[in-house]
């Protein structure tokens, strides 16, 4: 089994904090999630949902979509803020994975979109359990650039992409849920150059850096792009990405073994 990345408390929240702003550029240019991937979280019998860590509402809105009544809670009053112009109709809750401040047993479903590296596992999945009914289903998904093709993999280099799970990598929800299953899906994102500069700009690493470093990142990208690749800067790029998926059944009380966390 291979494991995840293991960052301590702090240095979690120092990373996450980068994303508190720039929400506008995040939802133009963060990849949104194949169909597939939706269709196959989603129960059949789902009639709410909480999508934790929602940020602009790009997962939020494929949920409500499918008629789901769905609530998105997220650390970030920016991001929050944009996702309600969006998606007027959905409620917004100022939370985190570890304490959402939703109801016990409300849901149906809980999604964690690009957020589960974010997040304490075992709090993260302990809460999850607290608010879903019976059988209800927890679902983490993730999008990664395809680094197995050589010119991506030098492009999230100089990005600084940060993808930190490899395809063999598998979430741990412990005893309060099934075993997890599993779908990956590979697809791509069409982006001009100017957007994957973009992208750039919205990763972590960058908003965290010093101008200089700023500068540096983005002076290099454009090499590669139109120099070195020889895009023209008007291009089109087609963005290989994989989406992974997980999905795991709400255990019934007395299958639960008492957990400890340290």
């Amino acid at each position: 089994m291979t494991s995840g990345p293991r960052l301590g408390g702090e240095r979690r929240l120092d990373l996450a904090s980068a994303y508190l702003s720039g929400a506008d550029r995040y939802a133009r240019v963060r990849p949104g999630y194949p169909a597939g991937i939706v269709d196959w979280i989603v129960p059949d019998d789902a009639a709410d949902a909480a999508d934790v860590g929602a940020g602009t509402g790009i997962f939020t809105g494929l949920l409500a979509d499918r008629g789901l009544r769905v609530s998105a809670v997220d650390p970030s009053e920016a991001m929050l803020a944009v996702l309600s112009r969006q998606l007027p109709g959905v409620p917004v809750i100022l939370g985190t994975a570890e304490e959402s401040f939703l109801p016990t047993a409300a849901v149906d479903l809980v999604t964690l979109a690009q957020a589960w590296h974010w997040c304490d596992h075992p709090a993260a999945a302990a809460e999850a359990a607290r608010v879903l009914r019976p059988s209800g289903r927890l679902a983490v998904v993730w999008n990664q650039l395809d680094v197995s093709r050589p010119w991506v993999h030098r492009l999230s280099r100089i990005m600084h992409a940060g993808d930190v799970y490899s395809p063999a990598y598998r979430p741990e929800f412990g005893s309060l849920f099934a075993p997890p299953e599993e779908l990956l899906i590979r697809w791509t994102q069409e982006l001009t150059v100017s957007d994957v500069v973009d992208l750039a700009r919205s990763r972590s690493y960058y908003r965290r850096a010093s101008p200089e470093l700023r500068a540096r990142v983005e002076a290099n990208l454009l090499w590669y792009l139109t120099d070195h690749l020889a895009f023209a800067p008007d291009a089109r790029l087609e963005l290989p990405y994989y989406t992974h998926a997980w999905r795991a059944t709400k255990n019934a009380v007395e299958e639960c073994a008492p957990q400890r966390y340290i």
